[in-house]
């Protein structure tokens, strides 16, 4: 199983943290955010990372070269960002022959269960899965709508008035026809550009483990309160 994680982000909502350190390498408890991700990877039995680059992005290669991995890594640097879609369309080569993999914005900081999020997925016939959680502010997401059969009926990216407190996560798994929704033109945006028009043939799984979207400083600071780790286990 293959899995780009996102990680390009300048994190200016961060700064002055992310003056010098890219926000993928904020130390949670003193463990670095990629490193928990590569690692809860490896959980769920994804053995192939591609991890796209841009601010400090030296950085995020000297940290990977100098570490033993637990999956196989694929660097790209992005001399301009090109957007969450962007980016998976620029590398669809890397996925041939894949009938899923997952996209996981590396800014997210969660213990979730991607084992149960991809059988879920291998259980429906839909283009994409999505992780969902509850926020107390769902204006600052993608909000969606769900029907009885566990269908996203709506998307909304960073609405002015949300429907609801449901809302995507930054983790996700699909099927390779997914490429054939991705924008020609970059940058190119998940949210604005791609599942809003997908409404229909996403499904939603609500994840019940921890989520935390690390997007400001107050975030960081309190999930240096709450974090309670990695789970031992990840299962169907």
């Amino acid at each position: 199983m293959k899995a780009f994680l996102l990680a390009a982000g300048r994190g200016t909502r961060l700064r002055p943290l992310t003056n010098t350190v890219p926000k993928c390498l904020l130390p949670i408890r003193g463990t670095p955010l990629l490193a928990i991700w590569l690692e809860l990877c490896a959980q769920a039995g994804i053995d192939s990372v591609l991890i796209n680059v841009h601010a400090h992005a030296n950085a995020v290669k000297q940290f990977l070269g100098s570490r033993r991995l637990p999956v196989s890594i694929e660097i790209v640097e992005e001399d301009e960002l090109l957007g969450s879609a962007g980016t998976i369309a620029a590398n669809r080569s890397w996925i041939t022959g894949e009938p899923n993999f997952f996209i996981l914005y590396g800014d997210v900081l969660t213990n979730a269960d991607l084992k149960s999020l991809q059988c879920y997925h291998d259980h429906n016939h839909e283009v994409a899965t999505l992780g969902l959680y509850r926020v107390s502010d769902p204006s600052r997401c993608g909000v969606v709508t769900l029907n009885e059969a566990g269908i996203i009926t709506n998307f909304e990216e960073k609405p002015a008035m949300p429907v609801s407190n449901l809302v995507f996560s930054g983790i996700m798994i699909a099927r390779n026809e997914f490429m054939n929704w991705l924008p020609n033109a970059v940058p190119a945006d998940i949210g604005y550009h791609v599942l809003p028009q997908l409404t229909g043939r996403i499904a939603g799984y609500e994840l019940r483990d921890y989520v935390k979207d690390i997007g400001t400083v107050q975030t960081y600071e309190e999930v240096q309160q709450n974090w309670p780790g990695l789970q031992q286990e990840q299962r169907c």
